[in-house]
């Protein structure tokens, strides 16, 4: 019999890796990461909480969320959808309050966007309206009913409830968008506005610009492109199916499709999710709903692109993470999963009016949150931190007595770590031992004499409601038995 003592450091822990073959796994690979960052840069720390923006309007649930700074004073609204109502709030301090002629439908989607210092607003159903003064909409005279509206070229795009893209005159010396000629036609060439017939099956999905080209999204998941001249169709079918979902940052957009998680810079989408692949798809069906893949909303927010997706349970380690937000790190190349207090039903990141960037999500108790850098919380819930990784030694086939295992934090945290010997990626299998918490900042277990298995698992987890900690490794030195 041919034995061998290894040691192996786990450093520079990367994301989630779900997808890689259990035998090709490197040691300390992530398959559970619930509530962590990467930060600093090769460790794992406890998410920062969430604290309350603004109050609850009339408690409905939150189903949109905007900011608009106005070009001349630099005053920033901010505008929720609940209800049948849109609300304002001037520099997202002020209480929320109703919009003249803001009533809405109570379910459909609603879309702004922003052209000639002008905030545009449709639901699909009823009249496009505009505002110059961020409180009050106006009926825009001659504008079609649309669902989504994006400015491209000078122009203000509206997706309109059939297949066709109409598209507003442009906007050039004393014309204004809030003027009754924006969307008049004429055979003079002051008056340009028209529309364009999008082909083939399907409905309009979603309007959004990439690489100075305006991106139109249907229902099939078919991508078309518009520069102004022509109609150019991508013979893509990996447009998204939740048009909720679509986020952007640096030339790049990110959403959902039925395959995953994908990112588009012009040419032709990318899939990124494969190391979450079966949080997303899976052979026991307990992925990401179907119902979900059309409505599940998702944003950008500085390197991060968020998804909410809702209850998933993977098919590796058949654990469930109850109202799980995706969260991919574009920098990084890596993903994580989120679970807040209160599960996002919108998301919008914004620049205020003093250069910082927040993200702020709303829920269905009527409550909008954003995110916070020292809040210890979730607006007073305990932040339920957990990450679990399985070391093997590299040789999964042949047992292992388990000499000593160590890890490293940051001195003072409240972090616990439990371990468990096992022959089997069976959870119920494992019989956990705790190893208390980690406050010295470093934490070791002596195994005791016989502690034999194939694989070892080890847990960390936190939820308290004072401080967050920081997992920067841990190193594992055990006998390898070739028999």
């Amino acid at each position: 019999m041919a034995t061998e003592t290894k040691l192996t450091r786990i450093l520079n822990i990367g994301g989630l890796n779900l997808y890689t073959n259990p035998l090709l796994k490197k040691d300390g690979d992530l398959i559970r990461a619930v509530n962590v960052d990467s930060d600093p840069y090769g460790a794992k720390s406890k998410r920062s909480g969430v604290t309350t923006f603004l109050g609850t309007a009339e408690g409905s649930a939150v189903r949109d969320l905007y900011a608009w700074t106005k070009d001349d004073n630099s005053t920033t609204f901010w505008y929720r959808v609940s209800g049948t109502q849109v609300y304002y709030s001037a520099q997202g301090t002020s209480a929320w309050t109703a919009c003249t002629n803001g009533v809405v439908n109570g379910t459909s989607r609603v879309s702004f966007a922003v052209i000639d210092n002008t905030l545009v607003m449709g639901d699909g159903l009823g009249s496009t309206r505009h505002t110059t003064n961020g409180t009050a909409f106006t009926d825009t005279s001659g504008a079609p009913v649309a669902k989504d509206f994006e400015e491209y070229q000078g122009r203000l795009y509206a997706m309109g409830t059939g297949n066709n893209i109409f598209y507003s005159n442009a906007i050039a010396g004393t014309e204004t968008y809030a003027g009754t000629t924006a969307w008049l036609t004429s055979p003079t060439t002051l008056y340009d506005s028209s529309s364009i017939k999008i082909p083939d099956a399907g409905g309009l999905s979603s309007i959004f610009k990439v690489a100075d080209k305006l991106i139109i999204n249907k229902t099939s998941r078919k991508m078309f492109k518009w520069d102004g001249f022509s109609l150019i169709d991508t013979a893509s079918e990996m447009g998204p199916s939740s048009p909720y979902s679509v986020g952007n940052a640096e030339g790049y957009n990110f959403w959902l499709n039925d395959v995953g998680i994908m990112r588009y810079g012009g040419d032709r989408p990318q899939l990124l999710s494969n190391a979450i692949q079966p949080q997303i798809y899976n052979n026991m069906g307990s992925g990401v709903a179907g119902t979900a893949f059309d409505k599940a909303p998702g944003a950008v927010h500085r390197y991060d692109y968020f998804l909410a997706a809702g209850t998933i349970t993977d098919d590796f380690t058949n654990e469930t993470v109850n109202d799980c937000v995706f969260k991919y790190n574009f920098q990084k190349n890596e993903f994580l999963n989120y679970k807040f207090a209160q599960f996002p039903t919108c998301f919008f990141s914004h620049r205020d009016s003093d250069g910082n960037k927040q993200m702020v999500y709303g829920a269905a108790n009527g409550q909008c949150y954003k995110l916070s850098g020292t809040a210890v919380t979730d607006n007073g819930s305990p932040i339920e931190s957990y990450m679990m990784m399985i070391v093997d030694l590299s040789e999964p086939e042949f047992d292992k007595e388990w000499y000593k295992w160590v890890g490293f934090f940051n001195p003072g945290c409240q972090a616990k770590v439990a371990v468990a010997c096992a022959d089997t990626y069976v959870k119920e299998s494992l019989n956990w031992k705790e190893l208390g918490d980690a406050s010295s900042g470093v934490i070791e277990e002596r195994f005791p004499a016989g502690s034999r298995s194939k694989f070892l698992y080890i847990r960390i987890y936190d939820s308290s409601t004072t401080k967050g900690y920081t997992y920067y490794g841990s190193s594992v030195r055990a006998r390898v038995i070739r028999d």
